[in-house]
């Protein structure tokens, strides 16, 4: 089976639909799928609900689907970086459910494992906990939290085989095993493609069974959320 695809556009082919619920990895603009998220741009799509724990930024990322109106709602964890994300929710024109970081990432992991719901302490006492079936474990209280399945997962990897095993580099790691997990279908953009055998096994993040579709972007612009420079003690 060829999983490999020559661009963006051509692995998104045949696949995003209306309507779908789509998954997408990285954490802020770190190991976002870049190419990805332009050719989900790109091919019109409506009516999205996008799990993801940012909505990227004004202009990049997310926040670019957010600009051409193709998503509806969001199911994230963070959303302070982006000015049209608050102001579309603020006027009524998005759907918005706040889930903690952690909570979201296992709702993924928990739906990539054919778990539908689980039990947690996080958010009992709060609106998290608004509607939702509370139950008490060894004296304490924990909120029940259904697992996440999306219809198309966009994952980002450093590195990949042909048959789709993936290896994740550092904090690009956070968000994109769990979101491949969870999708029904899952694509990945990667910056590296070798031959099947060249990664060892033990350094195999997220074996290939879960990977559909695979696209190389070896020069993604990688773009920096918030730069922060210290003051040269030389220049004083």
């Amino acid at each position: 089976m060829n999983k490999i695809y020559p661009d963006a556009a051509s692995a998104l082919a045949g696949i995003v639909q209306d309507g779908q619920t789509i998954a997408v990895g990285g954490f802020g603009l770190c190991g976002i799928p870049e190419a990805l998220i332009g050719a989900l741009r790109d091919s019109g799509v409506t009516g999205l609900t996008a799990i993801s724990n940012n909505a990227g930024v004004d202009g990049f990322g997310l926040g670019q689907l957010l600009e051409t109106r193709q998503i509806k709602k969001m199911i994230a964890s963070y959303v302070g970086e982006n000015k049209e994300f608050a102001r579309q929710y603020l006027a009524g024109e998005l759907e918005l459910e706040f889930t903690p970081q952690g909570t979201l990432a296992e709702k993924l992991r928990a739906g990539g494992a054919g778990i539908p719901a689980f039990f947690t302490k996080t958010g009992v006492g709060t609106i998290v906990a608004d509607g939702k079936e509370i139950r008490e474990f060894d004296g304490e209280q924990y909120v029940m939290e259904r697992s996440l399945v999306a219809d198309v997962a966009l994952v980002k990897a450093w590195k990949a085989d042909k048959a789709g095993n993936l290896v994740f580099r550092k904090t690009a790691r956070n968000f994109n095993p769990n979101a491949a997990m969870a999708g029904k279908i899952t694509i990945v953009e990667v910056e590296q493609l070798v031959e099947i055998g060249e990664i060892d096994p033990d350094a195999v993040h997220l074996p290939s069974i879960f990977v559909h579709r695979i696209v190389v972007n070896a020069t993604p612009e990688k773009r920096i959320e918030q730069r922060t420079v210290r003051a040269n003690p030389a220049s004083n």
